[in-house]
């Protein structure tokens, strides 16, 4: 009797371990899987926008490229002016961005992936 009691109580145990533990490593995927999706949407979002981004600065960068040459009188002065200026913000974002930029995308990213105030 006392055997059956002990026997049927670890079987329980068993039991309520292994549905424990399911139920921890649905909890954790679930997590992870919300996790995911908040940064892939957030990188989506972000590619997004620095599309539009980029292409109403290449529209803009055109349009001041013909203001300056009309301005000028040389055809193509505009272009070499607007191009040397990015060139310009290239060399200077390559020596000195390394840093602030990798600051900023990771707070982003990290913002958006483990703010959990939505839950």
């Amino acid at each position: 009797m006392a055997f059956e009691k002990v026997s049927n109580s670890v079987h329980d145990l068993n039991s309520n371990v292994q549905s424990f533990l399911h139920s921890n490593s649905e909890y954790y995927k679930l997590k992870a899987f919300k996790q995911g999706m908040k940064g892939a949407t957030s990188l989506v979002r972000f590619l997004v926008m620095g599309f539009l981004l980029s292409t109403a600065g290449v529209m803009l960068s055109f349009a001041l490229a013909i203001v300056i040459s009309e301005a000028i009188g040389v055809p193509s002065s505009g272009y070499f002016i607007i191009g040397g200026f990015y060139l310009i913000v290239f060399v200077l974002i390559f020596i000195f961005g390394k840093e602030p930029i990798e600051k900023l995308v990771l707070r982003k990213f990290s913002k958006a992936v483990f703010d959990d105030k939505n839950d």
